[in-house]
């Protein structure tokens, strides 16, 4: 490609977004910013639109444009500010665009993600939920539209980077995949003493850098749990040919079980910088600007089983994977709504687990097929609206 290759950042503002700017800093001339997205925070929206002056950014609503083209406009930038979910499908799927950067967090990303993979977009997506809610109806549209998905969460890029880039040859090489998990900051706490866990523990990762929302789905392995069922339609896996292994030092970021009892694995340095840096250049690989492992610096790699009492969420993946189609929706509308709540202290981190279980029966027994991304869509409405209640009566 002679020209600049032209990216949309959907997330800038959060850490994928910001290190994914990080990223293309490094290497002048080769990436364009062709466009932006954000939601709360504003003021560093505006830094990056002053930085990198994007044709257009998008935000979620019609007031944060109105602060964002006032903010603007002294700066004398030519940068279009739209608003809406359909702001975000149209910057997404623009004939302009190369690659997009899909790392808005939750279901909202999961449209922008789809008008992407319609328009055959090399899509990157750090976004696992588009996944989780999306399933075989977003695998359809990236088949249909032809686009390149790349993943770039670090455990499903380690996955990617260590099978054959012919997609064909997958299924013949697999025997099954290890996904690694540190813990997070809780693997040797007392359980029973788990209830009292305020956000600020359970924000505090001891490996990665990482946005509230998903700080907390690590600390609870619900992060984990949304990760075996994104594996299991990035790679056509069955469920039990995707397992996980407690991995403290975040050094091994997965693994590939070969057939013939071979172990090929992806190790590094805990940054994300990596897996986007290896995103945005696939198949060529550039400098992420992430420090290189030091293998004589390296006390120990420990591997330890899943200890599901501690973890409870991690069981749920599967026997949603399991169960009706639409119940990974389910899943993920309520676990949005319960970390949210702890978030803002609402209930407890134990209650997390509970508001989940509860919204995945009470909506098991009825629920039909979704058949296209209107009904996931519903479906994600219904189940926040029970999830809510639950928090409701876990609160009170």
């Amino acid at each position: 490609m002679s020209r600049p290759q032209r990216i949309v950042i959907l997330g800038s503002t959060g850490s994928v977004g910001t290190s994914t700017l990080d990223v293309i800093a490094r290497h002048p001339g080769r990436f364009e910013v062709w466009g932006l997205s954000g939601n709360r925070q504003l003021d560093e929206l505006v830094a990056q639109c002053r930085r990198w002056q994007p044709r257009v950014v998008a935000v979620p609503g019609e007031p944060q444009a109105r602060q964002l083209r006032a903010a603007l406009a002294p700066l004398g930038l030519r940068t279009e500010v739209m608003a809406g979910e359909a702001a975000l499908c149209e910057i997404a799927a623009h004939p302009e665009v190369d690659a997009v950067m899909a790392a808005i967090v939750g279901a909202a990303g999961l449209p922008p993600c789809m008008a992407a993979a319609r328009a055959g977009k090399r899509l990157l997506l750090a976004n696992k939920e588009a996944l989780v809610v999306g399933g075989a109806l977003f695998m359809q549209a990236v088949r249909e539209g032809g686009a390149t998905l790349l993943p770039i969460d670090s455990e499903h890029s380690a996955i990617f980077q260590c099978l054959p880039e012919d997609r064909g040859q997958w299924a013949a090489r697999i025997d099954h995949i290890v996904l690694t998990a540190s813990g997070g900051p809780f693997r040797r706490r007392d359980p029973a003493t788990l209830a009292s866990v305020t956000p600020e523990e359970a924000c505090a990762h001891p490996n990665w850098v990482m946005g509230r929302k998903i700080s907390v789905d690590s600390a609870t392995m619900m992060n984990k749990a949304l990760e075996v069922i994104e594996a299991r339609w990035l790679f056509d896996l069955p469920p039990e040919q995707v397992q996980v292994v407690l991995h403290p030092q975040s050094i091994v970021h997965s693994m590939v079980v070969c057939r013939d009892a071979s172990v090929l694995a992806q190790l590094g340095t805990p940054d994300m910088r990596v897996p986007i840096a290896y995103g945005l250049s696939f198949p060529q690989r550039i400098d992420s600007g992430a420090a290189r492992l030091d293998f004589t610096t390296l006390a120990a790699l420990t591997f330890e089983a899943m200890d599901l009492q501690r973890f409870p969420g991690l069981q749920l993946a599967y026997d949603a994977l399991r169960s009706a189609e639409g119940t990974t929706t389910v899943l993920n509308a309520a676990n949005e709504v319960a970390v949210e709540a702890f978030l803002e202290r609402r209930i407890a981190f134990t209650a997390i687990h509970a508001v989940n279980c509860r919204t995945l029966d009470g909506m098991a027994a009825g629920m039909e097929p979704p058949r296209s991304v209107g009904d996931l869509l519903e479906l994600d409405r219904r189940a926040r609206a029970a999830a809510a209640r639950h928090v409701q009566e876990s609160a009170s």
